[in-house]
């Protein structure tokens, strides 16, 4: 038996509007080399200016994880070549990082909890990117993205699986979110996560040689890379051979990891201080302003909703993990009154409705006002579970208000006793044998039963009996 011994280093696209060191625009989707200025290309006699919002951001996101602030922090030359890197190096932070080491905090299933250690959070810049696919038979190279800063955030090799990875990942999702320090599109980049992977057997402390996969840029991409990378490692130790020491990219069509290159350690980058850049000094009074301008973090609001809105733990969990569905949810409970209702149909409808659709909640079709007076009509018992889901359609398919899509379509729920009890009576003496069948079977049995005749009824109320009313006087006639 194997344990897998893995460690995330977390690349995060800093939402600041020009780059780390130069005034050049952040924006995504630009023609290519159109935002690519000299300081970014590294031309002679150009110098770089650190961006003060990068270091504010860096700073709130290791106040968030309860962090070490380095109060001094210094740039270093991270020194490669690769064609995106015009200059032959990359600026980042080695010795002295602006955040030392954090913790965060990761749910697991079955109620269990673990804490991950943070190794550290740096800042950098970001290289070009090579364009493999514009070009018939050559290569493309797209310098927009230089100089756009990064915080790259490096956990303890404590993950176990890659069910641990992925939630590690989520949680560090969330909380640059709910920062707003980045917007966390994996899809554009924003967010990419390289996987250090080793295996060793079970119960030993002695660990394996690692291999890591670079840029995996979705949650689904990162436990698929990460299972398909373990299996490969037990495979080849099984069959006698030894794990190299290699960088590898994870091939999604295939799912399969396979060799890039050799995995290089630290001192092949030639690391040394960056001459064009003093070291950066933080006082008392800034690191204090940042921790001031904290938001409520998702921690702390599930606790929040659990108390306020009387939901469980779970639900909680899942409501507050994206910061703009955990809004939502908060106005539609906050305007309807009614905190339970309000998560059901958030985590049902809603929550099926976007990932089927891929989309964000910022632009759902059904609004929170929309939503919450659906379930006040609920509340009111104007609505039973069945018609409130025609309204929920309905409204997503742009069909007007709650009330007059009510009126329109005539879902008022029939509450009259003597109405239902008529209905009631008009499929007990359709159903003699069912009837029968039912005053003859065990307590335990009738209630699997009863679920045919409720079928009948609201069937022939075209769904609009109340389900209470219903239920009772259907076991009261029937068992007379």
């Amino acid at each position: 038996m194997y344990e897998a011994v893995i460690g995330l280093e977390v690349h995060v696209q800093l939402s600041t509007n020009s780059k780390i060191f130069s005034g050049s625009s952040t924006d995504f989707g630009a023609e290519p080399n159109s935002q690519a200025s000299l300081i970014d290309l590294g031309m002679p006699g150009v110098l770089p200016v650190p961006n003060a919002k990068a270091f504010e951001m860096a700073v709130k996101f290791g106040l968030a994880i309860d962090a070490e602030i380095g109060q001094q922090s210094i740039f270093d030359r991270k020194n490669y070549f690769y064609p995106d890197l015009p200059k032959g190096y990359q600026i980042s932070q080695f010795e002295k990082p602006i955040v030392g080491p954090g913790r965060v905090l990761i749910h697991l299933e079955d109620g269990i909890k673990k804490t991950i250690n943070v190794t550290r959070a740096h800042l950098e810049e970001d290289a070009g990117k090579s364009v493999h696919d514009a070009f018939d038979g050559m290569t493309g190279v797209d310098l927009n993205r230089a100089g756009t800063p990064l915080l790259e955030i490096v956990s303890e090799p404590e993950l176990r699986s890659a069910k641990e990875a992925v939630a590690y990942l989520k949680v560090i999702h969330s909380i640059i979110r709910y920062l707003d320090i980045s917007d966390g599109n994996m899809a554009k980049g924003s967010m990419r996560s390289d996987c250090n992977v080793s295996i060793r057997p079970k119960g030993s402390e002695t660990l394996g040689t690692r291999t890591e996969i670079k840029n995996v840029n979705s949650f689904r991409f990162v436990e698929k890379a990460i299972n398909a990378e373990i299996n490969r490692q037990i495979e080849i130790l099984e069959d006698g051979g030894r794990v190299i020491q290699e960088t590898r990219l994870y091939d999604p069509d295939k799912d399969e990891t396979r060799s890039m290159r050799s995995k290089e350690e630290a001192n092949d980058y030639r690391y040394f201080p960056d001459p064009d850049l003093l070291p950066v000094v933080l006082d008392d009074s800034f690191i204090e302003t940042c921790r001031v301008n904290l938001p409520e973090l998702p921690e702390a609001r599930k606790a929040r909703y659990i108390s306020e809105y009387g939901i469980t733990d779970y639900d909680a969990g899942v409501l507050v993990a994206d910061r703009d569905v955990a809004d939502y949810f908060a106005e539609v409970a906050n305007t309807s009154g009614e905190g339970k209702l309000a998560a059901n149909w958030v985590m049902g409808s809603i929550l099926a409705e976007l990932n089927q659709t891929g989309g964000s909640i910022t632009d759902f079709f059904v609004t929170a006002t929309q939503l919450s007076d659906l379930i006040s009509r609920i509340k009111d018992n104007t609505l039973n579970s069945k018609t409130a889901k025609t309204v929920f359609e309905a409204l997503l398919a742009g069909e007007g208000e709650v009330d007059a899509i009510i009126e329109v379509k005539g879902l008022v729920q029939v509450t009259d006793t003597v109405t239902i009890e008529a209905i009631v009576d008009e499929v007990i003496s359709e159903n003699p044998d069912q009837v029968a069948n039912y005053r003859i079977a065990p307590k335990d049995k009738q209630g699997k039963m009863l679920g045919f005749f409720v079928g009948q009824v609201m069937k022939k109320s075209q769904g609009k009996a109340n389900p209470q009313a219903v239920n009772q006087i259907l076991s009261s006639k029937l068992s007379g």
